[in-house]
């Protein structure tokens, strides 16, 4: 595996190399360091090898696409991983790295997947720094586009998160269908199985209708549009003093959010908890009534899922997502929620209104999340198309 990040953490990669070595197979796994201690070290039962990196390479990688130095100083450090492990497949994590594993490999010609953990081209148009001089004549996001199809045609085969992603590429690029595969970020077992109940969350949301929301909270995630339908929804004193949202999460552009709150005068209703750690996710989780995950629609969001979805699902939660095209087939398929058009403030309070007076809606939607989650979308089930993928190359 080749990843140009420092590693742990990185769910995706691990939960990956751990499904692998699972199914028989030995991993190692190539990421870089910023400090002294490039090397070598068994976690979990695969390899960490770590290559010095330094803060030059870490901001030409963002220009890896524009000029050729990234790719010539990876290339090289890859080169080396791939002799010196006798490497004989090539798992690629994203597409940022992926022209210097090319190059690395053109010698030894291995067999190359490439894991798309998103839709890198499409969520750059979202960066600040790309709308604004020297970045907007650096970068080319349609440079980007460009590249990823050159890659997914170069690869021997491409995973992604979601079908509809597998759908875009399939449709874009003329590609064979049975050349992308779907491996979805979602929940382990453990995660709704094996946890530890903090005691003081629970208490302290156990008289309010919690509605919460997970993750990142980036204005292109959905929040203020929520935080307007609180809004809306204060104009009744019952609901004001009975329901609460709960923000488990943050992002440089909180101080917008924050502001909007004190305007509409809803500051009791809004909790701002920040990050925290994972392993108090459940008990938020277990406080909750109605989880929220209103995406802003864009290429990027339509092929991907929030894992806060399945997070939201593990604890029996129902789902109130935005119309974001993935979210929205998932929920209506396995009827685990309530879909509302996206910004849309007087639709969400709306819905959000439907299951606040309907508990035994609220518990029908989150026990056909819980069911799927067990039966057909924890980690353990889905990682068999991974598993299956290896097969294929071990085939005559």
């Amino acid at each position: 595996m080749i990843l140009d990040k420092t590693f742990p953490p990185d769910p995706r990669v691990e939960n990956e190399a751990l499904a692998l070595i699972n199914s028989g197979h030995e991993v190692f796994l190539f990421c870089l360091t910023y400090e002294k201690k490039a090397g070598t070290e068994s976690f979990k039962g695969f390899e960490v090898i770590r290559y010095q990196s330094n803060q030059i390479e870490y901001k030409l990688s963002a220009l890896s696409y524009t000029l050729p130095f990234y790719k010539i100083m990876m290339s090289k450090k890859i080169s080396h991983f791939l002799a010196v492990y006798d490497i004989e497949i090539i798992h690629v994590h994203d597409m940022v790295v992926a022209e210097a594993v090319i190059a690395a490999n053109r010698v030894v010609q291995l067999p190359m997947v490439l894991d798309l953990h998103e839709n890198r081209p499409e969520i750059m148009k979202t960066y600040p720094h790309l709308k604004k001089f020297p970045g907007n004549l650096l970068i080319s996001t349609k440079v980007w586009k460009g590249k990823e199809g050159l890659l997914v045609g170069k690869a021997d085969r491409t995973i992604v998160v979601t079908k509809e992603a597998k759908a875009e590429l399939v449709d874009r690029l003329g590609i064979a269908a049975h050349k992308i595969i779907v491996v979805p970020n979602t929940v382990k077992k453990s995660f709704y199985n094996d946890f530890v109940e903090e005691n003081t969350i629970l208490e302290k949301y156990k008289d309010k209708f919690v509605i919460l929301y997970l993750g990142d909270t980036g204005l292109r995630r959905g929040l203020l549009s929520v935080i307007e339908a609180f809004g809306i929804m204060a104009n009744d004193t019952e609901i004001k003093n009975q329901m609460k949202l709960v923000i488990v999460g943050k992002n440089s552009s909180d101080p917008i959010l924050k502001k909007r709150v004190q305007e509409l005068g809803i500051e009791q209703m809004v909790d701002f908890e920040g990050w925290q750690d994972m392993a108090l996710f459940p008990s938020y989780l277990k406080a909750a009534d109605l989880g929220v995950s209103p995406l802003h629609r864009n290429l990027h969001h339509d092929t991907t899922y929030a894992n806060k979805l399945f997070q939201y699902m593990s604890f029996a939660i129902p789902v109130l997502v935005s119309d974001a095209l993935a979210q929205k087939n998932l929920i209506e398929e396995v009827k685990s929620g309530l879909v509302h058009k996206e910004k849309d403030a007087n639709e969400i309070a709306e819905k959000i209104m439907v299951l606040f007076e309907d508990p035994d809606l609220i518990k029908k939607l989150g026990l056909n999340g819980k069911q799927f989650i067990e039966e057909k979308f924890c980690w353990e089930k889905v990682s068999g198309n991974l598993k299956d993928l290896y097969l294929e190359f071990e085939k005559p």
